[in-house]
């Protein structure tokens, strides 16, 4: 319990050291359409459109898609909703988000996990996009705590959860 309570203190340490970054502002604003871009319905576009313009490759990829999110999704609300951690806004006195977040806990945080699993899945079938799709989920994740709703740690937790379930799929699927 000692050690959970020490964690917890570390975290709203990191996460109070982000809000305190001089361009602060800008980076909320970009913060809001960063994160919107990780919302789910962009993922069944990109899935959809990448089947019509690539065929069988963007077909699998699809495919790929659904299997992973079949995966993710259940574990992200059982995780949320079992270890139910408070956002920062109602562990921190006198803090409020800059967005209202779509639910009440914030651990693992289900946009970095969907981020990082759709950056695999499109690293792993057009390699050619790799940095930039990484780099898009890092700031999907950074946008969440610059928008109050997430600490780091449910950041890298959601990074590795949908790392992980993406992996696990490819490998099942004999990627």
């Amino acid at each position: 319990m000692r050690l959970l309570q020490s964690l917890q203190s570390y975290d709203e340490a990191l996460f109070l050291w982000f809000l305190k970054r001089r361009s602060y502002q800008l980076l909320v604003t970009a913060s809001r359409w960063i994160s919107r871009s990780g919302d789910g319905g962009w993922y069944i576009l990109l899935g959809c459109w990448l089947w019509w313009v690539d065929g069988a490759r963007g077909e699998w990829f699809l495919t790929a898609g659904i299997a992973t999110f079949a995966l993710e999704r259940p574990l992200y609300f059982l995780l949320k909703n079992s270890l139910k951690r408070g956002r920062p806004q109602t562990r921190l006195a006198g803090f409020r988000s800059h967005i209202v977040p779509s639910d009440e806990f914030s651990f693992p945080s289900g946009h970095t996990s969907a981020a990082f699993a759709t950056a695999i899945l499109l690293a792993w079938f057009y390699p050619v996009v790799s940095p930039a799709v990484f780099l898009w989920a890092v700031l999907v994740g950074l946008s969440r705590i610059f928008l109050g709703v997430h600490y780091p740690a449910d950041i890298a937790a959601g990074a590795l959860m949908g790392s992980l379930c993406a992996l696990a799929t490819l490998g099942w699927m004999g990627g």
